[in-house]
């Protein structure tokens, strides 16, 4: 269990937990342009669509999940939320999502994405599709958010950083273009390890700016405590 300031997240069956790169993009991802509709793909244990839930009035957040245990989870932790009248999970992959889809559009479409390209097996075939790009690969997200997104729709994703040239090139192919990115470190000394990535529709140039969360072990940046100040009890 991982209790923050406004709501609790039960993750037993998860194969991913709650961890820095979801609550980074929970937080980070672009509000200011009012969404009415939101979709989170693979959202997991729920977290970032329930952070967006906190975050904004959004009528209509919606959460895809293709494992069963993570759905039944996420599911039982938008219940149990302040919000649950606003949050839905589909148990579906995003190809089935896409195939059932009645026009239906979006003003925000978040995701942390699997990243793991290399097939490598932990043993514990959940959190390996969780983890690996293969069950959700880069090319069918941007296609999806091309298709899913509103005129003036946004879509937030976090990413290793060795993958930032190579994402943003695929959604330029769908005509999305990135107008904000944060680039992230783990100490003043460690190199760039995730980028935060927002694309919208219009092509401008992007405001670039970089995060480091520790100073030291435990002994977190006073720009990464801002950002997460609204969610951690600590």
């Amino acid at each position: 269990m991982f209790l923050f300031k406004q709501f609790t997240i039960e993750q037993d069956r998860c194969a991913m937990k709650v961890g820095t790169d979801g609550v980074l993009l929970g937080a980070w991802c672009p509000l200011e342009h009012q969404p009415y509709s939101v979709l989170d793909i693979g959202t997991g244990t729920g977290l970032i669509a329930l952070m967006v839930a906190q975050r904004c009035f959004a009528e209509q957040i919606e959460a895809l999940e293709i494992d069963g245990d993570a759905f039944e989870q996420a599911v039982e932790n938008f219940e149990n939320s302040p919000w649950n009248d606003r949050l839905f999970c589909f148990h579906a992959s995003l190809d089935d999502f896409m195939d059932d889809l009645q026009d239906e559009e979006y003003d925000l479409i978040v995701s942390n994405p699997p990243f793991y390209s290399e097939t490598v097996s932990s043993g514990n075939e959940q959190r390996d599709q969780a983890r690996q790009k293969a069950s959700l690969p880069f090319e069918d997200l941007c296609e999806a958010a091309g298709i899913l997104l509103t005129v003036n729709g946004v879509l937030a994703v976090i990413i290793p950083h060795k993958e930032e040239e190579n994402f943003i090139a695929l959604a330029a192919e769908n005509d999305l273009f990135p107008f904000k990115i944060t680039r992230v470190q783990g100490t003043p000394e460690s190199e760039i390890k995730r980028s935060l990535l927002a694309f919208s529709r219009q092509p401008e140039e992007p405001q670039i700016d970089s995060l480091i969360i520790e100073t030291t072990r435990h002994n977190y940046t006073e720009a990464y405590r801002t950002l997460t100040q609204e969610f951690y009890i600590k």
